[in-house]
């Protein structure tokens, strides 16, 4: 059976509804007021979406060790699609937390057939994207990264093909390196907890990526030696084949608990505290200690043809490296919300929301929130013609891509691979 969301498909039509009723994903609108401030890209909706967000927002809010990670398949050069989730780690980045960015060319070799060459050039260029935006942390090639690949083979011992078939629809005729690349994008979102602490971890991601999370909080969850639960009136510490040795320790640290075989319950302490401490019991014996991590789901760019901004179809996208003549053309061809007459545009007005140019600027070509109320104003009152927006939005983009083209330049000496 084909699964409902394909991480590999380049023409995503996904049911929000149906991805928070079935799925599990929660609306993110009711955390924002837990953040200390709230980003444009979340305050506009257009990061919709999370799974167990409020830890990373109480790390932000109390200055607490928390980590940011996201990846990117080196398949071919980096697009204005691809902008949003850099944005949003680079912003975590800012907020305190520890960024990690991962070049998946495992996966772009396994899945897109992409030369190693070809990887690394694509991937120099992501990076030179992020550095532009202003990213601080870690990167990495997945094939250079041998601790990476040690603790996808650990990964792999908690996960069967009968699961991968369920989550990603494979079968028998699946390349095992396919299968492998995703083990080792779940050693990816880990991997941050190995290089520097257990701590809360965030992914941001479109919502096609939402298998690679599930699978992920899954294996986390089993690489854990513990299961700490709160029950009613005490907490129950579970071994899951922990050491007999670790489990004593939990029950003499906490001295008024009662062992029994295979776990310890405690009285008059709080979940969070015999959490901590049990992490850390874990970790001397030899575990993960693993924080289950976290997402953030962003809808789609749209692109200029509709559907997905996608390298697939090259008129669908803005790619960095473009002149500016075929930037110009390709704004000016771009699908709008507007009527079929002139005469229609002013009775009725137009409709941004089905508008390619005006999603461009919501995204990020116009960043004040009082500017964009304007644009969209003009449209629906029928104030503005599509032609005068489209030249409007032609000369913000042209703008934006040479003072970026001019930072990724500039972050050309940061890039080491």
């Amino acid at each position: 059976m084909v699964p409902e969301i394909n991480p590999w498909s380049s023409n995503q039509t996904i049911d929000i509804d149906k991805l928070f009723s079935e799925f599990g994903i929660e609306p993110i609108y009711p955390v924002l007021s837990e953040l200390p401030e709230i980003p444009y890209f979340m305050r506009r909706g257009i990061v919709l979406g999370h799974r167990d967000y409020r830890q990373i927002a109480s790390a932000i809010r109390n200055k607490l060790p928390f980590h940011v990670l996201t990846g990117f398949m080196p398949s071919g050069h980096p697009h204005l699609g691809h902008l949003m989730v850099m944005k949003e780690v680079v912003w975590h980045v800012e907020q305190g937390g520890n960024g990690y960015v991962t070049i998946a060319d495992r996966e772009a070799h396994a899945v897109r057939g992409t030369s190693w060459e070809q990887c690394q050039v694509f991937g120099k260029e992501y990076l030179a994207c992020l550095y532009a935006l202003g990213f601080e942390g870690t990167t990495y090639f997945q094939s250079r990264n041998d601790r990476l690949k040690d603790l996808a083979f650990e990964a792999a011992t908690k996960v069967n093909f009968s699961e991968l078939s369920a989550i990603y629809g494979f079968s028998p005729e699946t390349d095992l390196a396919h299968a492998e690349s995703v083990i080792t994008q779940v050693a990816d979102i880990l991997y941050p907890q190995v290089d520097r602490q257990p701590a809360p971890t965030i992914v941001p991601v479109g919502i096609d990526q939402d298998p690679h999370i599930r699978l992920t909080r899954g294996v986390a969850h089993k690489m854990r030696m513990f299961t700490v639960e709160e029950r009613d009136g005490y907490v129950s510490v579970r071994s899951k084949n922990a050491p007999e040795a670790a489990l004593d320790a939990i029950h003499q640290v906490f001295s008024h608990s009662k062992k029994y075989e295979g776990h310890v319950d405690i009285r008059g302490e709080a979940c969070a505290d015999v959490s901590r401490k049990v992490r850390e019991i874990e970790l001397t014996y030899g575990g993960f200690g693993f924080f289950t991590p976290s997402s953030t789901y962003h809808i789609f760019m749209p692109g200029l043809t509709g559907g997905k901004m996608s390298s697939s179809i090259p008129e669908s996208t803005i790619g960095f490296f473009e002149p500016e003549a075929t930037v110009r053309k390709k704004v000016m061809s771009g699908i709008t919300g507007g009527r079929m007459t002139l005469e229609e545009q002013k009775r009725l007005g137009g409709e941004p929301e089905k508008c390619s140019l005006y999603l461009l600027n919501l995204f990020h070509m116009v960043t004040d929130d009082n500017e964009l109320h304007k644009i969209r104003e003009k449209c629906v009152k029928g104030e503005i013609t599509c032609g005068q927006c489209k030249k409007e939005t032609a000369e913000r983009v042209v703008s934006f891509m040479k003072a970026f083209r001019e930072k990724m330049d500039a972050a050309a000496e940061k890039i080491r691979v």
